[in-house]
């Protein structure tokens, strides 16, 4: 039984989901009050879940701000207005949360999002943000990193440039091998008891460093992250090893990042270099994408596509969704189409089969994104 809720709507469904799809947890569908629905088309139903174990209810779809900010940082980032339709239109959709950093060009992401966050009611949005790398263009010593003074300062300039008094998940963006991680973790600890963050987080590192801080956290009293931000998606399953099973032994919920490998996954593998952020993305040449079986895969995901007329993304995504202990995967995207069209991937069903049909030709590739 999915409940639909909605401001004066309350309302059963016994449409069925497959158990692997929502793993162990009960998932909430909604439309968002006020939601434009477009005449010959179905309205969307957002689908939400709890955070890890926090109890925190956000959308299946987590709107990455990395894209939004200024072409000053990357020639594929949008500027403000387009930031801001990207923003509004998620909201619309039923997307409540959002994830930036503060690196994200050089903080003016997070300040975009602020902006527009504060013109809906704060209180239904779920705002997550990073610490770690240094966001201004000629750091000092001390941007970057997890030390005390670091994650303090950072904090305090995340909070003004987005305008509020508490981040809800607060993250480190990658480890730091030169401070202690109970150094760390207290003064995470403290701005959770400050009321300035809410729940932290972790993104990409070695399933060993995860089960050592939450093994800190159990000994020392301190809070304990709540939530994995890892490179996790057809092409890259390295995570299928440790760091998943880690997680949902622990509660800790997974919100990938790079959920369509940066493009990889959106389009036929021949026309990827065509697109501006194909020719520009030095990140995306740091990932091995198209090793092993990522051609094959990348096929695949188009020969199904077609067969769903669904699009490749919408396929693609479709399957992360269905992986035990995934709670939302990070869709970052400059188009309006996309978006939408990433928020309907929440609809479409994978059999066993088909899912084993997208993963068969995946081989072992060197694991990527903890730098």
């Amino acid at each position: 039984m999915c409940v639909l809720r909605g401001r004066g709507i309350i309302e059963a469904s016994r449409r069925f989901f497959g158990k692997k799809f929502f793993g162990k947890k009960y998932v909430t569908v909604r439309r968002r009050a006020g939601a434009p629905i477009l005449l010959n088309q179905t309205p969307l139903i957002m689908e939400y879940t709890t955070l890890g174990s926090t109890g925190m209810e956000v959308s299946r779809i987590c709107l990455g701000c990395m894209s939004l900010g200024s072409r000053g940082w990357k020639d594929w980032v949008l500027e403000r207005e387009g930031s801001r339709k990207i923003i509004e239109r998620a909201i619309d959709l039923g997307i409540n949360f959002f994830d930036t950093a503060n690196m994200y060009s050089h903080g003016e992401s997070e300040r975009i999002l602020g902006e527009v966050l504060s013109d809906h009611n704060r209180d239904e949005m779920v705002v997550a943000t990073k610490v770690y790398f240094p966001p201004e263009k000629d750091p000092h010593r001390n941007a970057t990193g997890l030390s005390r003074k670091t994650i303090e300062q950072e904090l305090e300039a995340s909070l003004d440039r987005l305008e509020m008094d508490t981040i809800d998940l607060y993250q480190i963006h990658r480890w730091d091998y030169d401070t202690p991680i109970e150094e760390t973790l207290r003064a995470l600890d403290d701005a959770v008891r400050q009321g300035k963050v809410r729940y932290i987080g972790a993104s990409s590192m070695w399933a060993y460093q995860l089960a050592e801080a939450l093994h800190t956290s159990e000994r020392q009293g301190l809070e304990r992250f709540q939530a994995m931000q890892n490179h996790y998606n057809l092409l890259y399953r390295e995570e299928e090893r440790e760091m998943m099973p880690l997680c949902r032994r622990k509660g800790v919920g997974s919100i990938p990042w790079s959920p369509l490998a940066r493009g990889f996954l959106a389009r036929p593998h021949d026309e990827i270099e065509a697109t501006l952020r194909g020719k520009t993305d030095d990140f995306a040449d740091r990932h091995p994408y198209f090793e092993g079986g990522g051609k094959e895969i990348n096929e695949r995901v188009k020969e199904l596509a077609e067969e769903k007329g669904a699009t490749m993304a919408q396929v693609a995504l479709a399957w992360l969704l269905h992986q035990d202990g995934v709670d939302a995967p990070i869709v970052g995207t400059t188009s309006i189409q996309h978006l939408e069209e990433a928020a309907k991937a929440t609809e479409i069903d994978l059999s066993g089969s088909e899912q084993d049909y997208l993963e068969e030709p995946y081989e072992p590739v060197p694991v990527s994104g903890h730098e």
